[in-house]
């Protein structure tokens, strides 16, 4: 359960007294100001180019999801894993439309995803850690065929938006909760991030990172994160893990993104921090959020494995499209 603070009515330290919520204890101050933020959307990301596809970037095909084999997980691409555990099958953070945004604009997908929504088998159950564009998509919610029999687990305050798309089974957690179906548990666990799907609602419902437990295993999903000292604490307190799924993508400029995604070094910390066997880089190679080269984590992420004495074998980068067993 959340740890509780003094006051005059006992609360977790990430709820703030007036409402909304706040990073935990030791995570990265937001620093940035007004004028960091004009210039990233006004000159950073209007100067920035997408450089050419590598040629390996995503398998051909579409995936068999419904066929997922027990302990593997699929990249659909960004934040999006299917995943077979405890017999169930899992879906992360539904982005699986062209746009990030809404009115269809945004940041546009370079790359589709591995499957449409449409295609989409009937899953037992939707894990969703925030409720930004890129991690919880509208029109992809939509398109699934199994809304009212599909439980959907958030953080808390999300609930609402995923009611009025039709979903009848909403559990919303706070952090250190847990959600069980038959077997499998999944937990909401903190991280460092935000929340927000305008100018009006920022931090105004929770963000979380989610742990999925059967008896066999155990995976970790990171949703979007910066790096902080609560991940020592998820290690002693939940881990270890023998999987975990952690963004390295979208970390420039540092000023901004510092308290809200990862580097792919800082990505290899939290594995480590966690207790992770091992790890895939995601919420790369799909969409262009930030200025960087949006091809050039996945290199920085083994080479850090290697440095931080990780295992490069254990820091994993799949394909768009890929299934890998754990």
């Amino acid at each position: 359960m959340p740890e509780p603070v003094a006051g005059p009515e006992l609360r977790p330290a990430h709820h703030r007294p007036g409402g909304g919520f706040r990073n935990p204890p030791g995570s990265p101050r937001r620093r940035a100001t007004l004028r960091d933020y004009l210039k990233f959307l006004l000159w950073d990301m209007r100067v920035a180019r997408l450089p050419a596809l590598p040629p390996d970037l995503a398998l051909p095909g579409t995936p068999d999801l419904a066929a997922l084999p027990e302990n593997a997980v699929c990249w659909l691409g960004h934040a999006c894993f299917a995943l077979r555990i405890g017999g169930k099958l899992v879906l992360t953070d539904p982005y699986l439309s062209r746009t990030a945004g809404p009115f269809g604009l945004g940041p546009k997908r370079f790359l589709p995803a591995a499957v449409s929504a449409a295609q989409l088998p009937r899953l037992d159950a939707i894990v969703i850690s925030h409720n930004h564009y890129d991690h919880i998509d509208l029109a992809a919610l939509r398109a699934y065929r199994w809304r009212a029999e599909t439980p959907v687990v958030c953080p808390l305050g999300v609930g609402a938006l995923l009611r009025r798309q039709g979903y009848q089974t909403v559990i919303e957690l706070d952090w250190w909760q847990a959600w069980t179906l038959d077997g499998l548990t999944v937990t909401a666990l903190p991280a460092v991030h935000f929340s927000g799907r305008g100018p009006f609602d920022r931090d105004k419902t929770l963000w979380a990172s989610i742990a999925l437990a059967s008896s066999e295993r155990k995976v970790w999903f990171g949703g979007d994160t910066g790096y902080g000292e609560v991940f020592r604490e998820i290690g002693q307190r939940a881990g270890p893990f023998d999987l975990a799924l952690i963004g390295i993508g979208a970390y420039e400029p540092r000023v901004i993104m510092e308290a809200s995604h990862a580097t792919p070094e800082e990505a290899i910390a939290i594995a480590r921090d966690i207790g992770a066997a091992r790890t895939i880089g995601m919420h790369w190679g799909s969409i262009m959020l930030t200025p960087e080269d949006p091809f050039e984590a996945p290199e920085r992420f083994r080479r850090a494995a290697l440095e931080q004495q990780y295992g490069e074998s254990n820091a994993w980068i799949l394909k768009v499209g890929e299934t890998r067993t754990f």
